[in-house]
């Protein structure tokens, strides 16, 4: 009788947590789905989000428009801009250049650009720095005032003014400055070191094995099918803003990468498995670096490819205890984010092209239903 009752006491309590484990997952679902339509309306540009733990989906929803002209709907299929969340792939392609003995990480800039003004700076600019935006090299790109040349300035276009910098605005490494166009340069350096395009280097060495069949690298203009526009809202019209409107967006190293939900999905899942690098490559690209002569108050909180740090952004301190690996893309009308929660095995991924930025309505209701925090 006492075996009988601890039993059924046990079923119990597996069935309880069972059921409050359903119960939370259907108020995620609920709340998400709440928050979101107050951020995209049907016959408006919309998006895609997905959040994940392991191989679960916690929430998958798609909403408004990919296309305002041919009204295709924004699905989990789509093919968006990702910004900057393709410098992650430029990094992975040095570093598994690196892995090959084609380059080293160590290598300084003259040794791929000899035609720098100026060779002291170039040598002391080393390939780390570049990946994790510590070179203190100017923007000398001055886009506002050049901006119709910025509309098709290639990769090479952008990252050429660069290379007449006279001085530096802090000794590389000592400092953190957000830099495109040395990712201009990163990309340049792929296609010097693998003899081929940089986006086809990609394209074979990360999205094949990944299994990312859908994403494409641009040297110009749009993907050719399922793809969306970026659009931004002014004057209470939502207007095209993106190839052609938005200078710099044909430059492809710092914000060249379009891919889906579903090739995002794929992409984590690739980096969780070392699947197209060897896993000393992907566990180093998630342990921020650690400069030596390194200047601020805050520790740093870059790797060379993705952003780290305690919650969920780097230059604000919130309330979830939990360490995030992140990256984050704004380009014309598109905006995005990818975010990996070790800890929780937590993934999530959302693409925008309404110019709106959702993390925070996720990460608030993540932490209200008690999946971010410490316990």
């Amino acid at each position: 009788m006492i075996f009988k009752l601890k039993t059924y006491l046990i079923f119990c309590i597996i069935a309880s947590s069972f059921l409050l484990g359903q119960n939370r997952d259907q108020l995620l679902k609920v709340k998400l789905d709440s928050a979101f339509s107050e951020v995209f309306k049907e016959n408006e540009p919309g998006g895609s989000i997905l959040i994940q733990q392991n191989d679960k989906v916690l929430y998958e929803n798609s909403f408004g428009l990919a296309d305002l002209k041919t009204k295709e709907k924004f699905t989990s299929k789509t093919v968006s801009n990702l910004g900057s969340i393709t410098k992650t792939f430029v990094a992975y392609g040095i570093l598994l250049l690196e892995d090959r003995k084609l380059l080293s990480t160590n290598d300084n800039l003259l040794t791929f650009f000899p035609d720098f003004k100026n060779k002291e700076i170039a040598s002391k600019i080393k390939l780390k720095h570049f990946l994790t935006h510590t070179s203190g090299i100017p923007d000398l790109r001055h886009v506002e005032k050049d901006s119709i040349f910025f509309l098709t300035a290639k990769d090479d276009e952008n990252f050429k003014p660069l290379t007449f910098s006279d001085s530096l605005e802090f000794e590389p490494g000592s400092k953190f400055e957000y830099s495109n166009p040395a990712y201009n340069g990163l990309a340049l350096i792929i296609e010097k070191v693998g003899k081929r395009k940089w986006q086809d280097f990609i394209e074979k060495n990360i999205f094949k094995p990944a299994g990312m069949n859908n994403s494409k690298i641009t040297d110009g203009s749009f993907p050719n099918k399922n793809v969306a526009h970026g659009y931004i809202l002014k004057d209470g019209k939502y207007k095209e803003y993106d190839y052609g409107e938005y200078p710099t967006f044909t430059a492809a190293g710092n914000g060249g990468v379009w891919s889906s939900i579903e090739d995002l999905k794929k992409y984590v899942k690739a980096i969780n498995e070392c699947k197209f690098a060897n896993c000393n490559i992907i566990k180093s690209s998630k342990t921020a670096w650690s400069p030596e002569n390194w200047k601020e108050k805050e520790p740093f909180y870059h790797s060379g490819v993705w952003f780290i740090h305690p919650g969920f952004y780097y230059y604000a301190k919130t309330e979830e205890k939990v360490n995030v690996i992140e990256h984050g893309g704004d380009q014309g009308g598109f905006k995005s984010n990818l975010i990996m929660i070790p800890e929780k095995n937590i993934s999530i991924i959302w693409l925008t092209n309404n110019n709106k930025y959702i993390t925070g309505h996720i990460r608030r209701i993540l932490l209200k239903l008690n999946y971010i925090t410490s316990d």
